[in-house]
């Protein structure tokens, strides 16, 4: 899939050195075809790894993909440089007139808070009932869908006893559904929360079909409204050593952590990781983006 991103993006370098296709804005205007527009509010702190980590997910289909950064205005980013921000993100006062089709909300590191202290909450809100008319398939990951598991369906999060942090394996359910096709019956995917949205509740919400679910890590995948909403209670989009960069940091500050699990080979931390869910994560953002975005949306909107 060609992404077009801005030409001077810093994640443009490296998806060139990793052979993914990226399109500058000046190619894109010379093809006669309509690309998706695909919306990506980022409330991860360090914004360049999750950009990474989304386009290269991203990347897996012949269609093209322009893509727009959201940030949010009620919080000041600590991570992410302004220039940075000023640069490459827009704000929703910019683009609330504006539609598409489809919408990532990632995940942000305010679990152990409840939704209505996080400074930004009223502006997520806003953002996904704006969705709800301006964009054809939202997909929310981690935090992302435990607020719109929240904000949709009132169905509150709980605290986890310890972190749930490492490679867990997940069941699929539901295999005719378009989002889990191509899947093996069980496969892995990256988990690091302090709580979860209860399975029990996730099940007992007449709305949510429950697509992938492990026994230790609760529900992983589902969907509403036919992919209108998909929940992704995990980290798919994870590179290599993301949990270990996680698991050193906790360490260097001293913060209650264990060696992630199903991670490390013979979970020796000295040791280079196993690259294991890549496979599952791109098919499922391929999925997503061709059944749920481009074969559900309009060619004019």
């Amino acid at each position: 899939m060609p992404i077009k991103i801005q030409s001077d993006l810093p994640a443009k370098e490296v998806l060139e050195f990793e052979n993914i296709f990226v399109m500058d804005e000046h190619r894109a205007m010379h093809q006669d075809i309509r690309p998706l527009q695909v919306c990506i509010l980022n409330i991860m702190p360090v914004k360049q790894d999750t950009e990474l980590q989304l386009l290269r997910a991203l990347s897996n289909t012949p269609l093209q993909v322009d893509v727009t950064f959201l940030m949010v205005t009620s919080h000041v980013s600590q991570n992410t440089s302004a220039n940075h921000l000023n640069r490459f993100y827009t704000t929703f006062e910019d683009i609330k007139n504006k539609r598409f089709d489809g919408m990532i909300i990632t995940g942000a590191p305010v679990e152990d808070i409840t939704f209505e202290e996080v400074d930004y909450w009223d502006e997520i809100c806003a953002i996904m009932d704006w969705a709800e008319e301006h964009v054809t398939s939202t997909l929310h990951i981690c935090w992302g869908a435990q607020a719109a598991f929240y904000h949709y369906y009132g169905i509150q999060k709980r605290q986890l006893p310890e972190k749930l942090f490492g490679l867990y394996s997940h069941k699929v359910q539901n295999r005719k559904v378009p989002l889990v096709r191509g899947f093996d019956d069980y496969f892995l995917a990256p988990h690091s929360r302090h709580t979860e949205t209860p399975a029990e509740d996730i099940h007992n919400c007449e709305a949510v079909t429950v697509l992938a679910e492990s026994d230790e890590a609760g529900v992983f995948l589902a969907y509403a409204e036919n992919g209108k909403k998909i929940f992704v209670n995990g980290h798919p989009e994870y590179d290599r050593f993301t949990l270990d960069k996680e698991y050193q940091r906790d360490l260097a500050k001293g913060l209650p952590i264990h060696i992630p699990r199903n991670y490390y080979p013979n979970d020796d931390p000295s040791k280079k990781p196993d690259l294991q869910w890549r496979s599952h994560s791109n098919n499922l953002y391929t999925n997503w983006l061709n059944y749920y975005v481009y074969q559900a949306t309009p060619y004019e909107w």
